[in-house]
């Protein structure tokens, strides 16, 4: 079975920053593109950050020059790294990745979406 598991969330004031974390865990061969999304309340959710394995990074026009992916291939992990933060940023960040794991007769790949964690921006 496999897991994403995101942490970090919280209450953070405007201007200040906030680094959120993802996990791959589980029976897994290779993990492909991790992306991080968003979802506010009322609102549809919303692509933040993407990157695939040889580093190409690509991110959403309301996050570009204020926030940073990054990741840890051999953990299987990646971080998204929150600067200048708006009350506008104040959503569920949800991790979705490409994830291969061990079958029988070789890995299957399937995308799987981590359950998020709250990014509150407040004074």
């Amino acid at each position: 079975q496999v897991q994403l598991v995101e942490s970090g969330g919280g209450l953070v004031q405007p201007g200040g920053s906030l680094t959120l974390s993802c996990t791959a865990r589980g029976n897994i061969f290779s993990v492909g593109i991790m992306e991080w999304y968003r979802q506010a309340p009322g609102k549809p959710r919303e692509f933040i950050a993407a990157m695939s394995r040889d580093g190409t990074t690509n991110y959403g026009d309301s996050v570009k020059g204020r926030f940073l992916i990054s990741r840890d291939i051999a953990k299987n992990t990646v971080d998204l790294q929150m600067n200048s933060l708006k009350p506008e940023d104040t959503a569920v960040y949800s991790c979705h990745a490409d994830i291969y794991v061990h079958y029988p007769e070789g890995p299957r790949g399937l995308f799987y979406w981590g359950k998020g964690t709250l990014v509150t921006v407040s004074s």
